[in-house]
């Protein structure tokens, strides 16, 4: 049975729950309670957690929440020594990273929540990590403007008496604002980092040795950034509420000026864009800002062809998920079991009977296989017989020239 890859779009807030559509049919699927989640609060987890920064309203405490597909309420309460906002999680889904409003990093071991280690990376809070397209860096970001780059593995394996400063591969003054996105490309074996910040600015810089390739400035603050497919173009989320799209590849210059080289899309949103994310096969953009909104935008056009939730409150960030939902449907909005479970019960129900067919197709190939191997055994059994005949008829020949 044919199955197929539905995007599954994730929003988190400061005041409610975090929130799972359905990017086909723009219908939410389910609700995750408990948490209220700050900028860049939300990451997902390998394949099977969601984990969601919260900071607690009564006493603004730090914590992070961690989630399964399966139900509405939190697995896990990770404890941190102070409120983080900013979360990253290793491609495996082994580690979890944390950024603290004191400047300090945490590495968490996931699904046990413990703190491998921690790591001053700046003097103020961190306000956004990234991880390197190979999995190999974690790049944090601060309201300093600057930028700091460790290996994973340092962090992960390093003796915890390591200094940070020993950890540290390179930091670098990036911007005159806080730091608000980070992300990476590989071009022409170059790894090439794009940073975006309050200061209005988008800096391009080259990963080895840190050296600044050119700035784009734009009218507003400018809150994300998104590359399409092939890497040539960039979207960026504007505290104006506005979407820009602009050029990669700009030859020599150094700095680009408010209207060139990037347009503008068509305003939908009302407050800032927080969180841009591709989806579809890079063919769509997804948005979503603190106006409650989510919209889906063709790429080719820049035009809205969708929009998501409704009077949702504030968001703070945004994740998708391409995972593969057998038989999916309208999921009930608020249903008992919780989580995504109606979805994959389903999924559940339609799995076994895969399985079962596979089984059964098994079990044919099986039947065939012994038919046909005790068809050649009693062919050779044959063949054996017919030989031993001939050598017993040969030796008989033998005996009788011999008298």
């Amino acid at each position: 049975m044919s199955s197929s890859s539905v995007p599954i779009v994730l929003t988190s807030s400061p005041d409610g729950p975090i929130t799972a559509f359905d990017s086909v049919s723009g219908v939410p699927l389910c609700h995750f309670s408990g948490s209220r989640s700050p900028s860049h609060g939300l990451a997902l987890v390998g394949d099977s957690f969601i984990a969601a920064s919260h900071i607690s309203p009564e006493t603004a405490s730090g914590s992070i929440h961690l989630y399964n597909w399966w139900s509405s309420t939190a697995l896990h309460n990770f404890l941190v020594p102070e409120p983080v906002a900013p979360l990253a999680a290793s491609p495996d889904g082994l580690y979890l990273f944390a950024g603290g409003l004191s400047g300090c990093v945490y590495a968490l071991s996931v699904p046990s929540g413990d703190i491998l280690r921690s790591y001053s990376a700046h003097n103020k809070p961190v306000s956004c990590l990234k991880i390197s397209e190979d999995g190999s860096l974690l790049m944090s970001g601060c309201d300093d403007g600057t930028i700091a780059f460790v290996p994973i593995f340092q962090i992960v394996d390093a003796s915890p008496d390591n200094s940070s400063s020993s950890l540290m591969l390179q930091r670098i003054v990036a911007h005159d604002g806080s730091v608000t996105a980070i992300a990476t490309f590989t071009s022409h074996c170059n790894s090439t980092i794009i940073s975006c910040s309050m200061d209005c600015t988008i800096r391009f810089w080259e990963l080895i040795g840190g050296t600044q390739m050119r700035t784009a400035t734009l009218p507003c603050a400018i809150m994300g950034v998104a590359l399409d497919q092939m890497q040539t173009e960039f979207f960026a989320a504007g505290s104006d509420g506005y979407i820009y799209k602009g050029s990669i590849n700009v030859g020599s210059k150094r700095h680009v000026n408010q209207g060139h080289e990037f347009t503008r899309w068509t305003q939908k949103h009302e407050s800032a864009v927080v969180s841009l994310m591709m989806l579809n096969e890079q063919k769509n953009l997804a948005s979503a800002s603190e106006d409650g909104r989510v919209y889906i935008w063709e790429i080719e056009t820049g035009q809205v062809i969708m929009g998501l939730g409704n009077d949702m409150g504030s968001l703070s960030d945004m994740v998708v998920t391409n995972s593969t939902w057998q038989g999916l449907k309208t999921g009930r909005r608020d249903n008992r079991y919780g989580g995504l479970s109606v979805v994959e019960l389903r999924r559940s129900l339609q799995g076994t009977l895969d399985l079962e067919d596979v089984i059964k197709v098994a079990a044919k190939d099986r039947t065939r296989a012994i038919d046909m191997l005790e068809s050649a055994i009693s062919m050779y059994e044959r063949l054996l017989e017919l030989i031993l005949n001939e050598a017993k008829r040969g030796l008989g020949n033998d005996i009788e020239k011999e008298n």
